[in-house]
């Protein structure tokens, strides 16, 4: 007889229901949907870090330096997935927008099959992973939004090359095998060196994606407290837990317990994940309620439990004023949108089962219908109806104009947006587009570019500020500078802005 909260076996042979096909069809067309926009690749929001950071690797495997500016700092974004990524671009050539979309379709295709490994140790019913599948991505809210390590569609169509999609993917996984490694039911629990691998997996996707990283931790929370393992798997998740520890002490791009006091910093950026709650989660509370129904079978259900600690820690982080808590947010997400798919497949009543059912279909329409937008970054936006294609702001043109003129190492005058994306063509800019923790004159270089493109500024203190931090170029909007002394014009870009060449 199975213990209450324990792993159930999957069969060894299960076959598909019509409905299970149906469910696995939409899946398909949806990650379908992902694969077209992995080849638009459509740019906004981080992109140019993450490219700015394949160029450093590119040039320099060993010692890339800041990503964004010219300085020796380390970075977070020096992951092993962008090293790995960094060694591809170096031996095959390829453009770093390349790589971006390969290891975008590595991304997508490790979350897919995480979900499905995941799902499957809470259910064995052949609908239950793909109907997941659909649930994390779509059973959001209508309002528009998008941020990375969230699942939503809007945000997966926008970061589907980053980072975060390839730790939450590996989360995916390492609950999954972590599941099954602390399982009760009188199961020979897994040895050490299996939960040491877990340990190390576990610091890579910290290592990777470190708010993903925190949710991968509480899921793995989460399901070592359902299992009602026994006293000897404690003692090997604790080597586990600390040979991670050991990895994350040893990676050499940067030091990953350094980034523990970068909170405070952080918060400003982050508080704009506590406002308008209802409108983009209110499908969400769907799978609230199904976990309630999950908590009065088990009081120590893991999707109950997953639910609760990162509940808490996002109600935490508004009430203290600590808005980068709001990352986690997913921790509460993904475990009510895995618990509303797993009761329309579980058995039970068959009244409640068809209710549920197609109280689902409706808020998965309901939820495609608010994240139609994301057609846009598909399809021309001139074959679109304008519902749908005013659901998505435009991408971001970017900055290839300037590459016949700018090359590697240049240092490029630039305000914020453009310096969010100047990097990723080679170039340096004189303040990172990026809250940088590493670099210690972050505050001055943003102050330098605040008072050059001020129009009161004279000009020998704009001569003075090019000359500090070696300026070869200068991007900005033909009147912003129009006749300045010593630049001179030798490009036009998308929407009337100008690459100046400075005369030294």
């Amino acid at each position: 007889m199975e213990r209450p909260g324990t792993t159930r076996a999957v069969p060894p042979r299960t076959v598909a229901a019509p409905g299970a096909a149906a469910v696995g069809a939409v899946a398909a067309l949806l990650l379908l949907l992902l694969l077209l926009v992995v080849v638009r690749l459509p740019w906004a929001g981080d992109l140019g870090m993450h490219a700015a950071t394949l160029q450093r690797l590119r040039h320099s495997l060993l010692d890339p330096g800041n990503p964004l500016v010219d300085a020796d700092t380390p970075s977070p974004y020096y992951s092993p997935w962008t090293v790995l990524l960094g060694c591809v671009a170096r031996v095959t050539g390829f453009s770093v927008f390349v790589v971006l979309r390969l290891g975008a379709l590595v991304a997508l295709g490790l979350l897919a099959t995480g979900v499905w490994r995941y799902v499957r140790t809470l259910s064995a019913r052949p609908a239950a992973p793909p109907l997941a599948l659909l649930c994390l991505v779509l059973l959001w809210g209508t309002a528009q939004f998008g941020w990375s390590g969230f699942l939503g569609l809007t945000s997966l169509a926008l970061t589907v090359s980053y980072p975060s999609v390839f730790a939450l993917g590996l989360a995916f996984h390492l609950w999954a095998w972590l599941a099954r490694a602390v399982r009760g039911s009188g199961e020979r629990p897994a040895g050490w060196g299996v939960l040491a691998g877990l340990g190390v997996l576990w610091a890579v996707v910290l290592l990777v994606h470190q708010f993903s990283g925190i949710v991968a931790s509480l899921g793995a929370l989460a399901a070592v407290g359902a299992a009602r393992a026994g006293w000897r798997v404690w003692g090997r998740l604790g080597t586990g837990l600390l040979v991670g520890a050991v990895v994350l002490w040893l990676w050499p791009y940067y030091d990953f317990y350094a980034l523990l006091g970068a909170g405070d910093g952080m918060d400003a950026v982050h508080r704009s994940l506590y406002r308008d709650l209802f409108a983009r989660y209110w499908l969400v509370l769907l799978g609230v309620a199904a976990l309630g129904v999950r908590w009065r079978r088990d009081r120590r259900d893991t999707l109950v439990l997953f639910f609760l600690l990162g509940a808490v820690v996002f109600a935490a982080g508004g009430v203290s004023g600590h808005w980068s808590w709001g990352r986690v947010l997913p921790a509460a997400l993904i475990p009510a949108q895995v618990a509303v798919a797993l009761e329309v497949v579980e058995p039970g009543r068959r009244a409640v089962r068809a209710g549920w059912a197609c109280v689902v279909a409706a808020a998965l329409a309901v939820g495609a219908w608010g994240q139609a937008g994301t057609l846009a970054y598909v399809f021309d936006r001139e074959t679109l109806p304008g519902a749908v294609a005013g659901k998505s702001p435009k991408p971001w043109p970017g900055y290839h104009w300037i590459t016949p003129w700018v090359g590697y190492g240049d240092v490029v005058m630039a305000r914020r947006l453009p310096a969010r994306q100047i990097p990723a063509y080679g170039a340096y800019t004189v303040a990172p587009g990026y809250p940088d923790f590493f670099l210690p004159d972050e505050d001055a270089r943003a102050a330098a570019v605040r008072t050059y493109f001020a129009r009161d500024t004279a000009a020998g203190a704009r001569r003075d500020i090019l000359r500090e931090y070696g300026v070869r170029w200068v991007v900005d909007r033909d009147a912003g500078l129009r006749g300045a002394e010593g630049l001179r014009a030798v490009a036009r870009g998308p929407g009337g802005q100008v690459l100046y060449a400075v005369a030294h």
